[in-house]
């Protein structure tokens, strides 16, 4: 769950990270009543979006005066950024800045640690700093039984070369960060820009939080961040049968079984010169239901032009998968042709299930390669290459 900056500065808070005060609003005169409330002029009114580019965009403007909330929310409100409508603005008490810094943590699957980093260049997209000054930022690896100590941390911000002035601030806010993090069952979080102020404090001037919707059950409150989750109408009708799906611009629909399998199939169509439309984990199982409204979503995208079912049969067993499908073709009108490529446990037995089933519009493949490369060409693209 990617939340909106107002809700990661809330989320924040609950820590004990300084943010600026503010409020989130959804109307003009809403806008203005919070700023006169914050009460100390100048205030920032912030676009609510969950994508970069606002400030160029416009949608990030300084005001000082009531008439000024009032102009800037009245452009900013149903503003459209990069494909997103603004809908919420957040009126925040502006922060004056003498330096400006990053700090972030997620998982480094690799290393099997939580992945921490910090660097002086901050208010910038980090993917640059990385590219163009690889140096700049200094990581740390935590071990999640160890955890990270406040020695570690003053070793961390001394090796980001951070103004001294703003040493205590930053160890007492990449602690509180890290518990964030951990405590919050959080994906990611960062903060672009961590600021210094020229008072000495070092604050929080944005919040980016992805949380592990899978923690919901130890954290009931998240449902009203789920409540706000932003999905088009595929991953709506995904998210509602309880799919794990994501949109993608292609045109050759993928379901498998398993995140890894599905991201797998993904590549693959690309390899072989597809263009995949969706990501779509189904789970473990490849049930008649499940296979339904896996169908029924990838169906009701215009842009599919074929479809990818990639299933290995592991716990769940290749004729039980086999019938699964054949009773949600039953189902479903489908209206593009399938590729099905099924391996795994009792493999054979699901596809004598399947042949008797097979015609131009639904054709099985014997290898992954070989069903992307068929998939793709009915779809009517590509040059089937790819892989040998």
């Amino acid at each position: 769950m990617d939340l909106y900056e107002y809700q990661g500065k809330q989320f924040f808070a609950r820590f004990g990270i300084p943010v600026s005060r503010g409020e989130a609003v959804t109307t003009v005169d809403d806008a203005v009543a919070a700023a006169e409330r914050i009460a100390d002029y100048p205030v920032v009114v912030k676009a609510q979006v969950q994508v970069g580019g606002r400030g160029k965009a416009g949608g990030i403007k300084l005001a000082d005066t009531a008439d000024e909330v009032r102009t800037h929310a009245s452009n900013i409100l149903g503003m459209d950024i990069k494909g997103h409508t603004v809908e919420v603005v957040w009126i925040e008490q502006a922060s004056d800045i003498a330096e400006e810094y990053y700090a972030s943590f997620t998982l480094d699957r690799s290393a099997k640690k939580h992945l921490g980093m910090l660097s002086a260049q901050g208010g910038v997209e980090i993917e640059a700093v990385a590219e163009e000054n690889p140096d700049a930022i200094a990581k740390i690896h935590v071990d999640p039984v160890d955890g990270l100590t406040e020695e570690a941390t003053r070793q961390w911000v001394a090796a980001a070369q951070l103004n001294p002035q703003a040493t205590g601030g930053a160890v007492d806010i990449l602690q509180k960060l890290y518990n964030a993090y951990v405590d919050g069952d959080a994906d990611l979080v960062e903060i672009n820009p961590l600021i210094l102020k020229p008072t000495g404090e070092v604050h929080a001037l944005d919040a980016k939080v992805t949380l592990d919707g899978n923690s919901m059950f130890r954290h009931p409150d998240y449902e009203t961040y789920e409540a706000t989750q932003v999905r088009d109408e595929r991953e709506q009708a995904a998210h509602e049968k309880g799919l794990q799906y994501v949109g993608l611009d292609g045109f050759v629909g993928v379901i498998a079984n398993g995140a890894g399998l599905a991201m797998s199939t993904v590549d693959i169509v690309n390899q072989v010169g597809g263009e995949p439309a969706n990501f779509l984990d189904i789970g473990g199982g490849a049930s008649a239901e499940v296979m339904a409204g896996a169908l029924e979503v990838i169906n009701n995208d215009p842009k599919v032009r074929s479809i990818f079912i990639n299933i290995f049969g592991g716990i769940t067993k290749g004729e039980e998968v086999a019938n699964g499908i054949v009773t949600a073709l039953g189902r479903v009108q489908i209206d593009v042709p399938i590729v099905i490529r099924l391996d795994g446990t009792n493999a054979d037995l699901g596809r004598e299930i399947l042949e008797p089933h097979l015609s131009d519009s639904l054709q099985m493949q014997p290898t992954m390669v070989d069903a992307a490369r068929k998939v793709v060409e009915l779809a009517g693209a590509g040059n089937q290459g790819g892989p040998r």
